[in-house]
């Protein structure tokens, strides 16, 4: 019967009106799924641009103290870039805009975009030149065991310094990208993170064979892309009409209106990476190399996430708000709906790969150069702790922009205060008998309770209510994925064995795997009865 099920009157023959709105509804759902395919696929390219450039970081330097100052020195900024960002900021524009294009006429939207740029753009300049004063004390704050190490603290506060105007441009570009979103252009700012990867590929392999402290490069490498990703906007943004001279203008009642929405979004969109970074903070207590084993895992964590899980994020969002702001409750809750199962569809065997797979994956890709077994066996722990939580993390993608569509920024601040609270302490009680790989499993749980405790509080207020084919759903996905475990576990060689392979080799076996493990999964589906009609209605 599909997935909205059949009208009928009470004939038993269809009601006109009732299959026009199902046919409605299949169209509109059809055309979420491609433009979810398009941004999907744009962020596969940089995905895997994305792996090259971490191949290429592990052949140089591994998991050298080098490495894991430029680590430390990247995520800062790039939890900034979260709040200021694709983050919060995001998710205060887009519903506030998505307003304003519904109620307003053009000159206001195109006011409000003026306003906001130069409103944004003057606070992120003032930081980031706050920022790289202050970078010791940053460096202190996210990595206290570097205290300890005075040439070490000293080479992340100079590699900061560097990378912390990255800020500026990434969080502009994000401002283009919602602008583009809003207006159904979603390709651009999905392909945009490919220029960042190549910025990084040039630093490694150009720029820091030419300078004294190679790993200067790197950040050299973020400058540049930063750069391009900024001049990427530009010419689609004219097209729309949108490349807008700014105004500062902070009392605009638009820019009030993201200001009190983005206050508390800035810790609610970013749990996920407050938790990383608190990891990142307790590990630098721990060995040497603790910092990048837990990198290079969130690394591969990242992968399915941003190829599946935020691109639908990113295109439901401006429809939650559209449908929220017409009043159209029930698509509201059907894309809701259509969201949760396709991420339940995807990305359930995704995290069950991840965890099997764990030690194969890092070793075909990073097992070169500088990074040897032991780095990998490390790694790999930390991706199987990691992949616990994929499930968590790709649900509040979606479960987030339902709270942010209606403007309520709040709960899910409070949310994620509990699954902050719930990281610190089990970070606490991991880290001594687990090290590293604790802090891992620790994220993991605290993404789980955090989609966990947005879930409860949609279906509590009456705005989303789980159909009864949710049960029947959850039980074939779990079937066709303990199948596909089994069926990993008993195929994937020991590590040895694996090792000893040269890198085609690795490949070869690897891509063998994965192809057998979606074989199983998608088999298992089709004879319990599921079909991708059911849920990508296209």
């Amino acid at each position: 019967m599909g997935l909205f099920g059949r009208a009928l009157d009470g004939s038993g023959k269809h009601d006109l009106s009732s299959t026009r709105r199902l046919r409605g509804a299949r169209f509109y759902m059809s055309r979420l799924a491609k433009r979810t395919a398009t941004v999907g696929g744009m962020t596969s390219v940089s995905r895997v641009l994305g792996l090259v450039r971490d191949v290429v970081i592990a052949r140089t330097f591994g998991a050298a103290p080098e490495a894991d100052a430029f680590f430390v020195a990247f995520r800062v900024p790039n939890l900034f870039r979260r709040w200021f960002g694709e983050g919060a900021f995001s998710q205060a524009f887009v519903p506030v805009l998505a307003e304003y294009r519904e109620r307003f006429g053009r000159d206001d939207v195109e006011a409000l975009v003026a306003a906001v740029t130069a409103t944004l753009g003057l606070a992120l300049a003032l930081f980031t030149l706050v920022g790289i004063a202050c970078a010791p004390w940053l460096v202190t704050l996210f990595s206290p065991g570097f205290l300890e190490e005075p040439e070490q603290h000293a080479r992340a506060t100079a590699l900061l310094r560097l990378t912390f105007p990255y800020l500026l441009l990434i969080c502009m570009v994000a401002l283009s990208g919602a602008l583009m979103n809003t207006w159904g252009r979603f390709a651009v700012p999905a392909f945009t993170p490919v220029l960042l990867n190549v910025g990084l590929i040039a630093g490694a392999l150009w720029l820091a064979p030419q300078l004294e402290s190679p790993v200067f490069g790197l950040a050299w490498g973020v400058l540049i892309g930063g750069v391009l990703q900024l001049l990427l906007q530009l010419p689609t943004l004219a097209r729309l009409g949108l490349l807008l001279r700014p105004r500062f203008r902070p009392r605009h009642p638009g820019v009030r209106q993201i200001g009190r929405l983005m206050l508390p979004a800035v810790f609610g969109a970013s749990v996920s990476q407050v938790n990383i970074l608190i990891d990142t903070a307790l590990a630098s207590l721990l060995v040497s190399g603790s910092i990048s084993w837990l990198y290079y895992a969130d690394r591969m964590m990242e992968f399915p996430l941003g190829v599946f899980s935020i691109a639908l994020g990113t295109v439901v969002l401006p429809s939650l708000s559209r449908a929220f702001q017409r009043g159209r409750h029930e698509d509201y809750a059907r894309t809701l709906d259509w969201g949760l199962k396709l991420v339940c569809l995807v990305t359930v065997p995704a995290a069950v790969g991840l965890s099997v797979l764990a030690t194969p994956i890092l070793s075909t890709l990073f097992e070169y150069g500088a990074m040897g077994g032991q780095d990998v066996r490390a790694a790999a722990g930390a991706l199987a702790a990691y992949g616990v939580g994929l499930v968590g993390l790709s649900f509040v993608k979606v479960l987030a922009p339902a709270y942010f569509a209606r403007q309520d920024t709040r709960t899910p601040v409070r949310v994620a205060l509990v699954a902050v609270g719930v990281n610190v302490g089990l970070n606490l009680l991991l880290i001594g008998p687990l090290a590293h790989v604790g802090l891992a499993l620790a994220t993991s749980v605290a993404a789980c309770v955090n989609a966990g405790l947005l879930f409860r509080g949609l279906v509590r207020r009456g705005q989303y209510r789980p159909g009864a084919d949710w049960a029947g759903l959850l039980g074939r996905v779990g079937v066709a994925s303990v199948c596909m475990a089994v069926a990993l576990r008993l195929a994937a060689p020991g590590h040895s064995v694996f090792s000893a392979l040269d890198c085609w080799g690795r490949g070869a076996w690897l891509a063998g795997l994965v192809a057998l493990g979606v074989l199983i999964y998608a088999a298992v589906l089709w004879l319990t009865g599921v079909r991708p009609r059911q849920y990508l209605n296209v």
